[in-house]
């Protein structure tokens, strides 16, 4: 018969779609949503931070989430066959700051556009705003899928591509889970990984809205670092977002509900002394001005009015009479801005899900679950999450590249 059902229209599914019709198989592709891609639309703020170029090990080394079961399907399909494959169509890739991969146009339809004409090009049967209802196994082997409550598509092979819970408006709402536990499977604790956090400090809401470029962060509880890294980062309403947080979000949310610190180095291109000379200049320059009015060409202005209440130096203070004790404790607070961490955004709000299927009752080379013949399990289904920086995307390359190699 040959016959294959991929379930999901993400990253995963659709490149699982692709590498089986490539073998010849005849392939059904069921999407509940309108459209496929819908998360890839979204994925870097709509630029589609498609893979990493970092090499395997280093890539592996950003799966923090059970990435040792990466190994065999990074080495089957890698992120350079990725980018050579979207290349093959025509879209122009690039290599931006931490060895993310974009699209040229900074585009996310562009990727999906491509991957939409390798489905054509292979006959893939694509059956849009369809819902998968139930997945039917019969002796511990695949039988069909239900669709709408009603009919019943017979087939070999189902891969199982519904992505996690995050981001449900995008169709990740947790149904993969459900069909796995139904057919046997082991679900590990799903929580958010990636996902913005949420702060104690009542003035965390003066700072919404403000981005702070090239900033580094050291993530403590009890007083030990747990987490370091450097670059973007934003406040907003209820805490801290952006590329850093996000990663460091994984590490965090292992300690929460106790308490985790954030000192944020807001001028880590100076030491301590560079810093307080610098001030000095400034201080020199606006010699008769009050403190808050200071600060301008060191601080973005919505910061200002915070640090100056931070520093306990009182706003409508002369510069001229500002002490060397005073200005070091100004330095000390710029080179560690503290915000405490008290809990994350909900899952909803999260890039990516952490738990799901166990990777201990799927085959690693080949994503066939171990209980189910011709069931293949792919993407963010399976307990493996990544950090950011394009590693979340090839995990479901990957892996749906495998699922597609043996389905």
């Amino acid at each position: 018969m040959n016959r294959v059902v991929v379930v999901g229209g993400g990253a995963a599914g659709m490149m699982a779609a692709i590498k089986a019709a490539e073998r010849g198989k005849k392939v059904t592709l069921i999407e509940k949503n309108e459209k496929l891609g819908k998360k890839l639309f979204i994925t870097g703020k709509g630029r589609c931070n498609v893979t990493s170029s970092k090499d395997i090990e280093d890539i592996i080394q950003n799966i923090p989430g059970n990435g040792e079961f990466m190994y065999s399907s990074l080495y089957t399909f890698s992120n350079y066959d990725l980018m050579q494959m979207i290349e093959k169509k025509g879209v122009k890739l690039k290599i931006e700051r931490g060895d993310r991969v974009f699209p040229e146009s900074d585009k996310s339809s562009d990727i999906i556009k491509c991957f939409e004409e390798y489905l054509k090009e292979n006959n893939v049967e694509i059956l849009l705003n369809t819902k998968v209802t139930d997945i039917i196994a019969k002796d511990n082997k695949i039988f069909g899928v239900e669709i709408n409550n009603k009919q019943i598509i017979r087939c070999d092979s189902v891969v199982l591509a519904t992505g996690g819970k995050s981001y449900p408006g995008t169709g990740s709402t947790g149904d993969g889970y459900v069909f796995a536990k139904k057919l046997g499977h082991t679900i590990v604790d799903i929580r958010p990984s990636l996902v913005p956090l949420v702060c104690k400090e009542e003035w965390i809401k003066d700072l919404m809205g403000l981005s702070l470029k090239n900033v580094s962060i050291d993530v403590k509880y009890k007083g030990k670092t747990i987490y370091e890294d450097f670059g973007e980062m934003l406040f907003t309403h209820f805490g801290v977002s952006g590329p850093i947080i996000l990663s460091a979000s994984r590490k965090v949310s292992d300690i929460l509900p106790n308490e985790v610190e954030i000192f944020i180095d807001l001028k880590p291109a100076l030491n301590h002394d560079e810093l307080d000379k610098r001030i000095l200049r400034d201080f020199q320059k606006y010699i008769n001005k009050q403190f808050k009015n200071a600060l301008d060409d060191l601080l973005p202005k919505k910061l200002i009015p915070v640090i100056v209440k931070l520093s306990g130096i009182p706003q409508d203070k002369v510069v001229n009479s500002i002490t060397k004790k005073e200005r070091s404790n100004l330095v000390n607070l710029i080179k560690s801005f503290k915000v405490t961490v008290i809990d994350t955004r909900p899952i909803e709000e999260a890039i990516v899900t952490r738990g799901g299927v166990s990777v201990k009752e799927v085959d690693p080379s080949t994503m066939e679950s171990k209980k189910i013949k011709g069931l293949f399990i792919v993407g963010e289904l399976l307990d493996v999450d990544a950090l950011t920086g394009g590693f979340n995307l090839q995990i479901a390359f990957s892996t749906g590249y495998c699922a597609g190699m043996h389905c």
